[in-house]
């Protein structure tokens, strides 16, 4: 609002603390309970969030250190037409959560630069309560990373489930000429230890993200093949294209005076639900949000133009940019606006029926079209590539038990699993070079890397060469070493595989069975088949960060006598994710260097005659 809630928050705790200091005042003297009730009414929810009254009417502390927590009971204002909680009002109160956690921390006023990599896990519904949680993760010079977290509550059962995580940036406000350096964030747990090295992975992206982009985007003519030439079926954007006006009022202010970020953000959510609900013809649901960044201030009086556009579809979601410009009295006059924020916002939807709505694919017809398409395809593979670094290192859950008496059935499970990741539609292409095409699957939590590549060799001698795991360190900077453990069958072996070191942590290890498979015809595929397995005689070591592989592997095609395409999939497990993260976000090319390598590791051994390898 127009008044500051700090000022009103001590107003109100001194003139409380006043009356508790009078005997028998409202709520003390004897048999009574701290707080008289028409404070607690006046304080609500703006009592300080480690701050809760008890019965001697003393504080005490009820949160960690430098945590914000703020509680909403869902009312039917705050929800939709659907009675879902309104992504936009979510938006505003975890706006408000995160400031105050920046303020806390640095001690003067502090504003929102960023919001970014906001994941909505699920929904919430009227009458359901939320707790929001905001806490500085690591402090720079002038600009803190809060880490918010929200859970909602069945009243009811007590049940809870986790409905959003997201990451702030906010920006401390110097005092007149005094210059800001913020204090660093006290580290008491190994929890607040990893994020505080997150924190600094995560801002490296934000910094590069501009310089990323640009290079995917100059990438991209060579992804033609990506834009669907006059499939049927398509659709144009032509007609989700969403402007909207809002006058901005003292009740749209921060305690600061300017436009209230939250606020904002949630006008933005609303111009971009419409622009959704104009391709999907459905109940479209915000999903993520890949950024909102402000770039300006605008204050009361101001008049904030929103305009939103579909840029791209992606199977079951879809992709609603949104501008912001504003204009104070005279530049409305001349037609001149002020740049303030811009977003990108993930759409699901859902039919009457709720089920899931698979959108039309879009037909760029203009060049403008072409770019806003191509741009999603881009923020998309960032937005994949980020997914290891916004989030925990998790640490690999069981493999599955390798027992001898089944060495068939697992055998074979290992070879259909990978035929069947290979086979899932949805497969896009993120980067193409002469002899190397690389595809991303993106599955609800999962995301799986497909690289093919064209060599110059015959199939059979590519097979050999890739089935005999001891020859993977030989072209594979990601192993160090790899070492037969029990060779089961002819087709089947178990390995025991260290990995180089990635982001500064300790080298990682793996025990994989590798079935292999070669084809009944001349034409079929070779298929070399990876999954991780327990084996009691190697358990995990504290030398080494015990690491799992889900499902990967290589599929080998001829093509002539002479040569053969190689296709290696990995579906990606929290643990071998930091390997790929960086390529499948633009901003590395392991990838590509690791396959350039494989193909000139098999060309050599057929070209200069090391079959002695065989």
């Amino acid at each position: 609002t127009g008044v500051s809630c700090g000022t009103l928050t001590s107003h109100l705790l001194s003139t409380w603390r006043r009356e508790q200091a009078a005997p028998f005042g409202a709520g003390a003297g004897p048999g009574g309970n701290g707080m008289s009730r028409r404070w607690r009414l006046a304080l609500g929810s703006r009592l300080e969030p480690d701050m809760v009254p008890t019965g001697a009417g003393t504080m005490e502390a009820t949160v960690a250190p430098g945590e914000v927590l703020m509680s909403q009971a869902i009312q039917p204002a705050h929800a939709d037409s659907r009675g879902e909680l309104s992504a936009g009002q979510l938006l505003k109160w975890m706006d408000t959560t995160a400031c105050l956690a920046a303020e806390k921390h640095a001690g003067i006023s502090c504003v929102t630069a960023s919001m970014d990599d906001i994941l909505f896990e699920d929904t919430a519904r009227i009458g359901q309560i939320i707790t929001i949680r905001a806490k500085v993760t690591r402090a720079f010079s002038t600009s803190m990373e809060i880490s918010i977290k929200v859970i909602v509550q069945d009243k009811f059962t007590g049940a809870e489930k986790l409905l959003c995580v997201a990451f702030s940036t906010f920006v401390a406000k110097p005092v007149g000429k005094e210059k800001v350096h913020l204090k660093p964030v006290p580290l008491q747990t190994e929890k607040e230890q990893v994020e505080y090295t997150l924190a600094s992975e995560r801002r490296k992206v934000r910094l590069q993200h501009e310089s990323t982009y640009n290079n995917i985007m100059k990438e991209s003519t060579r992804l033609a093949d990506s834009v669907c030439n006059g499939e049927e079926g398509t659709a144009t954007t032509m007609g989700t294209s969403v402007q909207s006006i809002e006058l901005v009022l003292p009740p749209h202010a921060n305690h600061h005076g300017n436009t209230f970020g939250g606020q904002i953000m949630a006008w933005m959510e609303t111009v971009a639900t419409i622009s959704a609900s104009r391709l999907c013809h459905g109940h479209p649901f915000l999903k993520s949000v890949d950024m909102f960044k402000f770039r300006g201030p605008s204050t009361v009086g101001d008049r904030l133009v929103f305009n939103a556009m579909v840029n791209n579809t992606f199977k079951n979601s879809v992709e609603v940019g949104v501008r912001v410009e504003a204009f104070d009295c005279q530049e409305w006059a001349e037609g001149r606006g002020r740049h303030i924020n811009s977003a990108f916002l993930i759409y699901n939807a859902v039919d009457d029926q709720e089920e899931i709505i698979t959108f039309p694919r879009i037909q760029p017809i203009s060049k403008d079209d072409l770019r806003r398409y191509q741009g999603a395809i881009a923020r998309r593979r960032i937005r994949l590539g980020r997914k290891y670094v916004i989030s925990h290192k998790k640490e690999a859950p069981p493999s599955t038990q390798w027992d001898i008496s089944k060495k068939e059935s697992l055998s074979n499970a290992n070879v259909v699993a990978l035929k069947n990741l290979a086979s899932r539609s949805g497969w896009e292409v993120t980067s193409t070079l002469e002899k190397i095409k690389i595809y991303t699957l993106e599955e609800q939590d999962a995301i799986s890397v497909k690289v093919e590549k064209r060599v110059g060799s015959p199939a059979h001698t590519a097979y050999h060469l890739l089935s005999d795991f001891t020859n993977r360190p030989l072209w594979d900077p990601h192993y160090i070493s790899c070492d037969v453990v029990d060779q089961v069958s002819e087709d089947d072996l178990i390995y025991h595989i260290i990995c180089s070191v990635v982001d500064g942590d300790k080298p990682k290890d793996i025990t994989v069975l590798v079935s292999r498979r070669k084809p009944l015809k001349d034409n079929d595929t070779y298929i070399v088949a990876v999954k991780s397995v327990s084996l009691p005689s190697i358990p995990a070591s504290a030398q080494y960060i015990r690491s799992e592989v889900i499902c990967a592997g290589f599929l080998i095609q001829a093509v002539d006598s002479s040569s053969c395409t190689v296709a290696y999939l990995n579906q990606m497990s929290d643990s071998i994710l930091p390997y790929f993260a960086g390529n499948i976000g633009g901003w590395s090319k392991s990838i590509e260097e690791a396959a350039a390598a494989c193909i000139k590791f098999i060309e050599n051994a057929a070209h200069d005659g090391l079959k002695s390898v065989l």
